[in-house]
């Protein structure tokens, strides 16, 4: 342990944000601890040794408080002056002075302890006086006597005076002063008197209630008004066992004054222990035996008198000892002297070490000294507010929060030990043998229930001032790693965490984006496109996890340095951007297998990325090298192999950043494809975010020519109100070969969707309320129509009761805008011509028996991509799907402030590449931001979510 104490012991074990907060609230509490001692060494000169030195003197009773702390100001002032030049001289000096102290301290101890063995055979005349069984005040009188005889004669004293209204014996007196007897009896009786046990038990009571000797004879009166006005000795607060604890705890709040300077220490690991276990054994064996020996030998009533009103004000503790009170005295006047002489030693060297650290910067300049190490500024400024702490004078509204501040200081350590302990941590070899970490959590416990005990409000407020600095420092400080146990815990935590964390896909109800976004970077290895971050940041909603992540061509050992750099940068983006998560910087031979090695090993166990996020590759046709497209589609191939989500954004760098607000606007949803929910659940995480909060959302449904629009208009506004979603719902009728290019996947989506049903894991009941919220009657009533109107072969008949079966198996409430096989077949024959960008329907038909027979199930099937390659048209007519769809789309979301649109698969054929990046370019041209968004095969929206 070096400088810096309790606070080094802390901030090493839990960290730099723990030990400074407390750190700072335990050198507020030492600190403004000093100005209360010197308070009380002025308290004791002015009253006790030298009252004639008072500077201000009052000459009315009511002023005398006002006087006493204005004296206490002008010698406090001048005390904590000499006391900081002796600390600034240097601390050995110090330990000169602390010897003569303690020398002082012992003495009057002694005394004491002597004192209590000689009340045993010669207790000391210290009289009280007792009307029935209440105890007087004896300020204004002095014989303890109703009447007193004078040359045979009977005249009243000044005891009669106060409760008659009259010195005559006729007088009207008060009642109960009438019905009982004055007693005068030893105010300390000794310890053969047998009064530890009338002391045994508890005595608390209420504001103003009189103190009481018991088992006195008294006769009780009715009458009690009076009694506020009569010399009787009272409780001026309301007592009760906690209240007591919080004012008896500061005394015992100085055990860790030698660990604050072990940076003054030759072997703080010997000294720290030895000292503080014998220090915290030598306190509590004074404190606890002067307790029993006083109750052993002081009668009750003087041990509660608060202001010592019952023996006239003098000393009870400097009567009691031998062989003078002087003693008593001096050696109070020396222990408080020391006590705030230690306070002004240890405050300084704890502020230099939390200076000396750097995780409050503006703190920083307290950190320097002289050439020896002595803390010259951090003097300076403990001494200004010792010194602001006596010009308050009275510190009894403060002093229960210095008291929180050392109980919290007490807890941290124990609960460093006990973290430590805890978590094995190969470290931590304590050296002190005989400890266990039960004690430290017993000790921690203690200190917190001291805490709630003393006084629950400020025990909130000692918590709040801490929590203050601890966010600060968290906030503003410097990034100190120095292997914390609370680091530590945090890696414990992770480990258990993603052990229990199964690797299964989470349940539906369970699912967010878990995103994995692929930068590219430039030839400085800075970021291409920021905003694709910020973007990231806006979707962060979902509070799922983030990777950064981005491939550098080369080998590892050459480009290492690079990666480093590149790391850097992206972390400093990210930072820029606000983007809470992990990056990774990979080195490949090439960007291909890169991105590939990302897509499928990024996260780790169960905490894996399930969506990823990229920039379209905006200049694909202008480069001359088609690597760029083609990592794009090897891209999307490879994260539809992995059953991920992909979101392609286009014009990136057209998006708006964090510090943008759209005032208006619409997100809009092109719902071709249902893959899973994920274009609806999209627009709903981002509106959370500040940018997109005033933006609405539009959803667009594709319906052929044969579909009932307005049904399929009420179902999913029915749908959209079950998933809590709010949406505009508008229906867009297309024919049949203008969106030829989905009808492919929207089939198979179909058969697919009981897949996901059975991964959803719900009751029947409940698979049918989430049916059953949009349950599709406009295709059964057009399904019907065409039946009558149409009369397909006997195989087509077979197809089509295969399907309707799958499709009433499954439910496939989402795949109404799909058109039946009938009508497709009957749109086929009547187009012969029609541009193959999809899959006829006697090819799926004989590919699904083909299939059938090879057992090869519907997620195999699903892999079968539309044959882009077989475009032998014109350029127009190969792009007819495309250009149709935009020409809407354009209609209706020209001004939207994002467009959400389903990606079609890519080609399995990689011949048909170039004119799948055609058709999706031509899909999205005019628009401004877009969003191409592919499911991953899994439902992501229920409305049991």
């Amino acid at each position: 342990v070096t400088a810096g104490g309790s606070y080094y012991m802390i901030s090493r074990s839990l960290g730099p944000e723990f030990g400074g907060a407390v750190g700072l609230c335990f050198y507020l509490g030492t600190t403004f601890a000093g100005s209360m001692y010197i308070l009380g060494t002025i308290e004791i000169l002015l009253t006790y040794i030298v009252p004639s030195a008072a500077v201000f003197k009052a000459e009315e009773k009511e002023y005398e408080t006002v006087a006493m702390l204005n004296n206490m100001r002008v010698y406090g002032t001048c005390c904590i002056i000499l006391m900081a030049l002796v600390v600034f001289v240097g601390v050995k000096y110090v330990n000169k002075l602390a010897l003569v102290f303690l020398a002082c301290v012992v003495l009057s101890i002694l005394a004491i302890y002597a004192g209590v063995i000689k009340t045993a055979f010669d207790p000391p005349d210290f009289p009280i006086c007792l009307l029935g069984n209440r105890t007087l005040a004896r300020h204004n009188f002095d014989k303890c006597a109703k009447t007193d005889i004078v040359n045979n004669e009977t005249i009243t004293t000044k005891l009669w005076n106060l409760f008659c209204d009259s010195p005559f014996l006729n007088a009207t007196c008060d009642e109960y002063f009438v019905m009982n007897n004055v007693t005068e009896i030893q105010g300390i009786p000794g310890l053969g008197s047998h009064v530890i046990i009338d002391n045994l038990w508890s005595d608390y009571g209420p504001q103003t209630m009189l103190v009481e000797k018991k088992n006195q004879p008294s006769v009780p009166t009715v009458d009690v008004s009076s009694n506020a006005n009569l010399p009787y000795v009272s409780n001026d607060i309301a007592t009760f066992f906690t209240l007591l604890v919080g004012i008896y705890f500061p005394s015992v709040t100085g055990i860790m004054a030698g660990s604050n300077r072990s940076g003054d220490l030759r072997d703080a690991q010997k000294s720290i222990p030895i000292g503080t276990i014998m220090a915290i054994a030598t306190t509590s064996f004074i404190y606890i035996s002067c307790v029993l020996l006083f109750g052993a030998c002081i009668e009750g009533v003087v041990l509660r008198d608060k202001f010592g009103d019952s023996v006239s004000g003098n000393l009870v503790i400097g009567t009691l000892s031998w062989p003078s009170p002087w003693v008593i005295v001096i050696g109070s006047f020396f222990s408080t002297c020391g006590a705030g002489l230690q306070s002004l030693t240890g405050a300084p060297r704890l502020l230099q070490a939390i200076a000396r650290d750097g995780i409050v910067p503006f703190l920083q300049v307290f950190g320097h000294g002289k050439a020896n190490g002595e803390p010259t500024w951090a003097l300076l400024l403990t001494a200004g507010i010792c010194e602001i702490g006596i010009l308050i004078a009275s510190l009894d509204s403060v002093a229960p929060i210095l008291s929180m501040f050392f109980l919290m200081c007490y807890l941290f350590v124990n609960l460093a030990c006990a973290v430590q302990t805890l978590l094995r941590t190969p470290n931590w070899r304590p050296r002190f043998k005989f400890y266990h970490w039960t004690l430290s959590f017993l000790g921690m416990s203690l200190c917190l229930a001291l805490m709630f005990i003393c006084s629950w409000y400020y025990a909130l407020m000692a918590m709040m001032i801490a929590g203050c600095i601890y966010k600060y420092i968290e906030y503003r400080g410097a990034e100190k790693e120095w292997g914390d146990g609370i680091r530590g815990l945090s890696l414990n935590a992770a480990r258990y965490a993603l052990i229990k964390l199964e690797e299964a896909p989470p349940h539906t109800k369970n699912w967010r984006p878990q995103l994995l976004v692929l930068l590219n970077l430039d030839l400085d290895h800075s970021v291409k496109h920021p905003r694709l971050l910020s973007f990231t940041t806006q979707l962060k909603a979902g509070k799922g996890l983030t990777i950064v992540a981005s491939v550098l061509e080369g080998s590892y050992l050459a480009k290492k340095p690079e990666a480093k750099r590149a790391d850097q940068a992206i972390k400093s983006t990210m930072s820029a951007e606000k983007t809470k998560g992990f990056c990774h910087v990979v080195v490949s031979s090439n960007l291909r297998d890169g991105f590939s090695h990302l897509i499928q090993s990024a996260g780790l166990g169960g905490m894996k990325h399930n969506t990823v996020l990229m920039a379209w590759p905006h200049s694909w046709k202008q480069d001359d090298n088609s690597l760029s497209w083609r990592n794009f589609i090897d891209t999307v191939r490879e994260t539809t192999a992995a059953h991920q989500a992909l979101l392609v954004a286009k014009n990136i760098d057209s998006f708006p950043s964090n510090q943008e607000r759209f005032g208006n606007g619409t997100i809009d949803v092109w719902w071709i494809v249902h893959d899973g929910g994920l274009l609806m659940l999209l627009p709903f995480l981002l509106r959370q975010h500040k940018v997109w909060r005033k933006c609405k959302m539009r959803i667009f449904t594709v319906a052929q020519m044969n579909d009932n629009s307005i049904q399929m208009k009420k179902d999913l506004q029915m749908f959209l109100y079950h998933l809590r979603l709010d949406a505009e719902v508008e229906v867009v009728e297309m024919h049949d070969s203008d969106i030829s290019a989905f009808t492919y996947e929207k089939t198979l989506v179909m058969e697919q969707r009981s897949q996901m049903l059975k991964q959803m894991q719900l009751s029947r009941t409940e698979r049918e309320r989430e049916i059953q919220s949009i349950t599709d009657e406009s295709r059964s009533s057009i399904r019907r129509k065409n039946h009558s109107s149409t009369q397909p072969d006997s195989t087509d008949d077979h197809v089509i009761q295969l399907n309707d079966k799958q499709e009433d198996e499954a439910q496939l409430i989402h795949d109404r805008n799909t058109a039946s096989h009938s009508a497709l077949s009957a749109k086929a024959d009547a187009t012969p011509e029609r541009v193959h960008m999809t899959w006829t329907k006697d090819k799926l038909i004989s590919e699904k028996n083909r299939n059938r027979e090879a057992n090869i199930g519907v997620r195999d099937l699903f892999n079968m991509k539309p044959e882009w390659e077989n475009l032998n048209q014109s350029n127009v007519r190969r792009m007819h799907t495309a250009v149709k769809l935009n020409e809407v789309v354009l209609c209706k979301s020209q001004q939207a402030q994002l467009v959400l649109l389903n990606m079609p698969g890519p080609p399995t054929n990689k011949e048909g590449d170039e004119n799948y990046m055609e058709f999706l370019e031509v899909l999205i041209e005019g628009l401004n931001r877009v969003l191409l968004v592919r499911g991953g095969g899994r439902e992501v929206v229920t409305i049991y979510s």
